[in-house]
């Protein structure tokens, strides 16, 4: 919290220094960087940054731009890292809204809670080292590498608000223990994690049930297809005043190209913007629902989220930074699913500085979400295994909540810094987060 404290001390400085009405038209190239610096006990150091390059050609569509770039890399220094690279341009091809993104994303301690919501028991003391009942702060984590190839286009279907969507994703996943053994290194043997064979994390004891498969146990490839229509009024991409954003896409994967399974999702995302007074104050909210509606789709394929365009590094959940804030991470994972955020967003002070155009902006939310259907039921559990309550409570998934408040330092519009501390409304779902990432959730 003291980051965060002089985080809005600074910004609070530059407000008094700096502060001007008339805002600056953007021409040509511009760009934003952020250094990437923090550490987690387990993981290590976090170093590395990321840029984003924006073109606003003559100034004249400003602060639309006609092409933007995105580089990322970062790394902890035991091994996770973020590979990124993002191209978003309405200019490429004439009519067309063209988004390209290649990542390799490597994950040494991704977290995993079981499926369906709260029928899925979560004993928060087994991972905290400091609780009675501790066991392993990796029991609920494992292993995951993802590479992933992803093209999205859009253009007008019927004037400028109905569009068509189209776009292909390759996403191959690999998924493994947790390597203690390099989570180890350098430790005291008081400190070290124990081993696989000593405390079993709850992946190996899902494959022991079979509630994952073998063939599924160590990850896939899984190519997909998707089309959509998208019904778009608002004002400005980065934070809209006002209008609608409504989207209905399906997504498919066919095995005969590779895939491990046949599979059909269907996603429904609506969102909606209100002025409560112009220029500085907003209300904004969003419902989505996704679903399969055919085949199967593996379980390490279930926590992504559909969207029209991929903004962020990932689209995952629910739980965590991009969908349910203060919530564990993949707390809320099913084969359905139901999300919705509301925000109040005031933009307190505009002004100048180094040539470019700066807001400040305060956000109060809500967020909550729900298993709409389940992935699997957890009958291969043992009946008699004296520890099935432990990980199994029948039809106790309901809603879960969560909300806090947030930064927003914007440039130029496009380039936002977002910084969010979300609280969960149930101890079953953890206790809080603090966000520190690139644009509005929505």
């Amino acid at each position: 919290m003291k980051k965060l404290q002089l985080l809005v001390a600074l910004v609070l400085t530059f407000t008094t220094v700096f502060s001007q009405d008339e805002e600056l038209t953007k021409t040509g190239w511009n760009f934003g960087a952020l250094p990437t610096i923090t550490f987690d006990s387990d993981l290590g150091f976090q170093y590395g940054g990321l840029i984003n390059l924006y073109n606003y050609g003559d100034g004249s569509r400003y602060p639309e731009y006609n092409h933007s770039l995105y580089f990322e890399i970062s790394r902890f220094t035991k091994g996770s890292g973020i590979n990124r690279f993002y191209y978003d341009s309405d200019q490429l091809i004439e009519g067309i809204r063209t988004s390209l993104d290649i990542s390799y994303l490597s994950d040494k301690a991704y977290d995993f809670f079981g499926f369906n919501g709260y029928d899925a028991v979560v004993n928060m003391d087994w991972f905290d080292d400091e609780a009675a009942d501790y066991r392993t702060r990796m029991f609920y984590k494992y292993d995951r590498k993802l590479f992933r190839f992803k093209v999205d286009l859009s253009g007008n279907l019927s004037g400028e608000k109905i569009k068509w969507l189209a776009g292909a994703n390759i996403l191959n996943f690999k998924l493994d223990y947790v390597d203690i053994d390099k989570l180890n290194k350098g430790k005291s043997d008081e400190d070290k994690l124990p081993t696989h064979d000593q405390q079993p994390g709850l992946y190996q004891k899902y494959q022991e049930w079979g509630i994952i498969t073998e063939e599924e146990a160590n990850g896939g490839f899984v190519p997909t297809f998707k089309g959509g229509v998208v019904y778009d009024t608002r004002d400005n991409e980065p934070n809209p005043m006002k209008g609608l954003w409504t989207e209905v896409v399906l997504v498919g994967s066919p095995e005969f190209l590779g895939g491990e399974d046949n599979f059909l999702k269907m996603s429904v995302i609506h969102r909606q913007y209100f002025t409560i007074i112009p220029k500085d104050l907003s209300f904004a909210y969003r419902l989505a629902y996704q679903t399969t509606i055919a085949g199967h789709a593996p379980f390490y394929y279930q926590t992504q989220m559909i969207t029209s365009i991929l903004k962020g590094a990932t689209s995952e959940g629910l739980g965590g930074a991009s969908s349910l804030r203060g919530v564990l991470r993949n707390r809320v994972v099913g084969d359905g699913v139901f999300l919705g955020n509301v925000e109040a967003r005031w933009k307190f002070s505009h002004f100048q500085f180094i040539n470019n155009n700066f807001y400040l902006g305060l956000n109060a939310f809500a967020d909550f979400g729900r298993v709409t259907g389940n992935i699997k039921s957890f009958e291969s559990i043992p009946v008699g295994d004296q520890d099935r309550d432990d990980y199994y409570e029948s039809n106790a998934e309901g809603m879960h909540y969560s909300f806090g408040a947030g930064l927003r330092i914007a440039m130029n519009q496009n380039f936002i810094i977002r910084c969010d501390y979300g609280m969960a409304a149930d101890d079953r779902d953890g206790t809080s987060g603090i966000y520190i990432g690139l644009n509005y959730l929505f």
